[in-house]
């Protein structure tokens, strides 16, 4: 063999070998289709476990209590240890309460209590038992209530406020009220809060509680509402409120000095016992209002 002929031989050695180690290299990258090996999955971590809301307010309170052996809270009730009402130029909440058991609901002088100190029943003669709420937490409600602290010259005779735990109720809406403005001689029904309330003024003349016997002043309820037989009414309703005089002990040979808007006709002024008097489109206006709707009088 000659150098020429040597010569190829050796150049096509050194063709071979390279195609090879090419070959090699490519295969180890995958192929020749440029696809690349997946990489392992990134492990993603365990959604958390969502918590428990931490319930808002006074802790609940899961006994279990009869009727029996406490005092109702009803209008001729005496309750020394509910709380009168510390916040009395406040708008309730637009919420009404009732006991959802025909066995009523054990009333509270604070949640922290383990003792209930009243009993609010599901019905009652003289009604007050469709409260207005004032606080509302998960596990409770503070409301006012009917029937009073002390007479007059022996404690308070203000509004009274308790609270029921809100398992024992049944809560609805009730954005209605009424608001009655001595010095502007006006009173008005309110249908919503806020701008967005409607307002229609039934009343721009009545009589009010004369020096020595005012009519209470800031927030109570419609207690109950009921046709009577007593002749200054002409037959028309009277919408029994819930806060009594600050005044008087009773009235006309009864324990209790309740509030009330109802017809006379006699109708101008600061001459009543507490009362207000207005005319019958008045009165007949807020007999249509529900037990339980508050009155704001200033």
């Amino acid at each position: 063999m000659d150098k020429r002929v040597a010569w190829i031989l050796g150049l096509s050695a050194v063709v071979i070998v390279a195609a090879a180690i090419t070959v090699m290299v490519v295969l180890s990258q995958g192929g020749d289709d440029g696809d690349e090996p997946e990489p392992d999955p990134t492990p993603t971590a365990s959604e958390a476990a969502t918590p428990t809301p931490t319930p808002e307010g006074p802790a609940a309170n899961a006994g279990q209590f009869e009727a029996d052996g406490y005092p109702i809270a009803n209008v001729f009730g005496m309750h020394p240890d509910l709380p009168v009402d510390d916040a009395q130029d406040e708008k309730t909440l637009g919420l009404s309460a009732a006991p959802a058991s025909a066995d009523g609901a054990p009333v509270f002088a604070d949640p922290e209590d383990a003792e209930p100190v009243a009993w609010l029943p599901q019905e009652e003669r003289y009604g007050g038992t469709v409260v207005p709420v004032i606080e509302q937490h998960d596990a409770w409600i503070r409301v006012l209530l009917v029937g009073r602290q002390a007479l007059p010259g022996q404690g308070d005779a203000s509004q009274l406020t308790g609270w029921l735990r809100t398992a024992d109720v049944e809560i609805d809406e009730n954005e209605m009220s009424v608001e009655v403005d001595l010095s502007a001689q006006t009173i008005e029904v309110v249908d919503g809060t806020g701008s967005e309330a409607e307002r229609e003024t039934i009343a721009t003349e009545f009589a009010w509680g004369a020096a020595a016997t005012p009519t209470p002043t800031g927030r109570s309820f419609v207690m109950l509402t009921e046709v009577t037989s007593l002749d200054y009414a002409r037959g028309h309703p009277i919408v029994y409120l819930s806060e009594q005089s600050q005044t008087l002990a009773g009235f006309d040979g009864q324990d209790v000095a309740v509030t009330a808007f109802h017809y006379h006709d006699v109708r101008s002024g600061s001459i009543s016992n507490g009362c207000l008097r207005v005319d019958e489109a008045a009165i007949t206006r807020l007999a249509e209002l529900p037990a339980g709707t508050p009155i704001y009088i200033s």
